[in-house]
């Protein structure tokens, strides 16, 4: 999610006139990759922890420690890279994920695998802090937004179709078989990659901002504050959403459901992705009252089956296309420090995942699922309000 900037008006002079449409899809697929091996250890947990000795729990920390590995790394390792060509830094993140979905296919010590998952997380990290970037170069400036809509369409292809499938898989050949799928496809996008996506050169010492000052940039904050209180908001309620479910009555139905709210997100990017060059703010505001609105609808309505779909939906539908609404926002903001806010980024929604499945796992435990909607529902109004305010730079007109 790092975009290097140059300086002058030459910065894109090779911007095509029209979107590169696969070189794009190659950036999707990377995504896609990244989005799967980060929660593919959640439909595989009975077998990973059976095949390793350890509790339900302990396995459990395959999702949380791929997440630490990413926000601990990802400043520094951006900074470190930041001079590099972008195609090779991308090229190595997905060599990074061959070799942890390689080693966690292959390991039967349960330390080893949980290494190979920080490892994954860091790869995930420099990946991240690419992307945005990365399509915004790639694309001429008026369809820039659509051009970091294609690259982020991975994300709710990986959680409608991509998980499922490796579920499927991992229960049909077993666990090991499927990260090993995934090494073979984390192989496929690096020829891809290699063979079509152009490189740009990275960014010289004297452009480059501290995090610290690109934090300080008019209407960053407010960006950051927005990020971190919706990932927190939508992430205690997701990570709980079988439970949520089932407290529901529809224990058996949490795949078809996880399909609808996939789904539903992929309509949701379609969308921002058709209009976001010329009404991010409106979609920003619309689409995070959507989820708040679909989070109270399943707090009322969790007793009805019928209904439980359809706030479902909404939520997919709003869910959608936010990180990319969030990252161009963030990018738009930042241009003239994008690395540096972009590495930001992605340590803060990080970091906001973890917290938001600890904050969910005490809310669970004192007061039941069905709270969980109810405070994603109240985390909705104050972002809500702060992107209305933030007229002037963050979300402007």
């Amino acid at each position: 999610m790092t975009e290097t900037t140059l300086p002058g008006p030459a910065a894109d002079t090779a911007a095509p006139e029209r979107l590169p449409v696969f070189g794009l899809l190659a950036l999707s697929t990377a995504v896609f990759i990244t989005v799967i091996t980060e929660a593919l250890p959640a439909g595989l947990l009975p077998g990973m922890r059976a095949s390793l000795g350890v509790s339900e729990s302990a396995m459990g920390q395959a999702v949380t420690v791929y997440a630490i590995g990413t926000a601990l790394t990802v400043i520094p390792l951006s900074t470190l890279t930041a001079g590099w060509g972008r195609k090779p830094v991308l090229l190595i993140a997905m060599a990074g994920f061959v070799v942890a979905n390689t080693v966690t296919a292959l390991s039967s010590d349960y330390a080893l695998t949980m290494g190979a998952r920080f490892v994954a997380g860091m790869a995930a990290g420099l990946s991240w802090a690419l992307m945005v970037g990365y399509a915004r170069r790639m694309a001429p400036p008026a369809l820039q937004g659509k051009a970091i809509a294609i690259v982020m369409a991975g994300i709710p292809l990986a959680l409608a179709l991509g998980v499922p499938v490796g579920t499927f898989i991992g229960g049909a050949f077993g666990w090991r078989e499927a990260f090993g799928v995934m090494s073979a496809l984390a192989v496929a996008a690096i020829v891809w990659i290699w063979a079509i996506v152009p490189d740009f050169p990275g960014q010289r010492p004297e452009h480059r901002v501290p995090v610290l000052r690109a934090a300080r940039i008019p209407g960053v904050p407010a960006i950051m504050a927005v990020i971190a209180v919706y990932v927190v908001a939508f992430n205690l309620l997701y990570t709980y959403i079988a439970t949520f479910l089932e407290r529901a009555g529809l224990g058996g139905s949490i795949d078809r459901i996880l399909l609808v709210f996939g789904l539903a997100a992929i309509a949701g990017i379609w969308i921002v992705g058709a209009h976001i060059d010329r009404r991010l703010r409106a979609l920003t505001i619309a689409t995070l009252a959507l989820t708040g609105i679909a989070a109270a609808a399943l707090a009322v309505f969790a007793e009805q089956p019928a209904l439980v779909y359809v706030a479902i939906a909404l939520w997919g539908l709003g869910h959608g296309g936010l990180p990319t609404l969030l990252q161009t926002a963030a990018g738009q903001a930042g241009a003239k420090a994008a690395d540096a806010v972009q590495a930001l980024v992605v340590t803060l929604w990080n970091a906001a995942t973890a917290a938001g499945g600890a904050l969910g796992g005490l809310v669970l435990a004192w007061h039941g699922p069905v709270a969980l909607a109810w405070l994603m529902a109240a985390l909705t109004v104050p972002i809500v309000a702060l992107a209305v305010l933030s007229r002037r730079h963050a979300f402007p007109r």
